[in-house]
């Protein structure tokens, strides 16, 4: 599933070429997505100058004057801009049309979501009960710590509790948490100041990373100028068990988390909580 480096990454590459045009039309070939696509979505925006393209944890907020298309890219969801002349491919199932562009949502599972809010998305209940961004400035390794006080799950799972926290999901979680030299398992109550800043840094640092690295293409993801990603080549533990370890050589080992696979080198991340 794309995670806040992907949809951080498609953002940067629509933003600049689609902020101030006005759109001129709006197809949708198959709304049956997670939610519907409003049948009368063009409506809203046909006619409508694009005034920005935001970023809230995973979803992309395509803002105009009278209201904000929301869009979740799902497991398998891409969003590039195509040239208006480019037929549609199977899976292609909603086009936003700025002139001689297409903003074109691909989704082959249909997991994805492209929704109208006439008012704040803030108060959208996707968005209602976020909890914090990891790359603003609140956060850092005091509001983890305090974040985390009498959490008796394991610290993976914290990360990845989008009411905490939001964006960091099981492929940025993992390699965080090898920064940090902190094990998986530990629960994240038990995670003392030092390792709280420790962890805080180790996620900005991560997350930075795989922007700058374009996002992690495992399957279907491309960037909005239709690029692949390539922060996977730079894994530490992720999807490398019985691998050897980048750093100390010992084997990457693998364990089920909240039902999702968790990475870890068991001498750079030593079990002592």
């Amino acid at each position: 599933m794309p995670e806040l480096p992907e949809v951080e990454t498609t953002r940067r590459g629509i933003g600049p070429v689609l902020t101030g045009r006005f759109a001129s039309g709006c197809v949708v070939r198959n709304g049956r997505m997670r939610l519907p696509v409003p049948t009368d979505l063009h409506e809203h925006i046909v006619g409508r100058r694009l005034e920005a393209v935001e970023r809230r944890a995973k979803y992309l907020l395509l803002r105009f004057a009278n209201g904000t298309v929301i869009v979740h890219l799902g497991m398998s969801g891409s969003l590039r801009i195509v040239p208006v002349e480019e037929a549609p491919g199977a899976h292609d199932h909603v086009d936003l049309v700025f002139g001689e562009h297409v903003l074109r949502m691909r989704d082959p599972r249909r997991f994805g979501l492209v929704v109208w809010h006439p008012g704040d998305p803030a108060n959208h209940p996707l968005l209602a009960k976020l909890g914090c961004e990891p790359l603003e400035e609140r956060f850092d390794g005091e509001w983890l710590f305090a974040s985390t006080r009498g959490v008796k799950a394991a610290i993976k799972l914290a990360l990845m509790d989008g009411r905490r926290l939001v964006g960091v999901g099981n492929i940025y979680a993992s390699e965080s948490l090898f920064r940090a030299r902190i094990h998986p398992l530990t629960p994240a109550g038990r995670l003392g100041r030092q390792r709280c800043e420790r962890l805080a840094e180790a996620i900005r640092a991560t997350l930075t990373a795989a922007i700058e690295a374009g996002g992690s293409t495992l399957r279907d993801f491309v960037g909005g100028d239709g690029r692949a990603g390539y922060f996977q080549q730079q894994y530490f533990v992720y999807g490398r068990e019985g691998e050897p370890c980048r750093v100390c050589d010992r084997t990457i080992r693998r364990t089920i988390i909240g039902q999702r696979s968790t990475f870890w080198c068991p001498r750079c991340q030593p079990r002592r909580d």
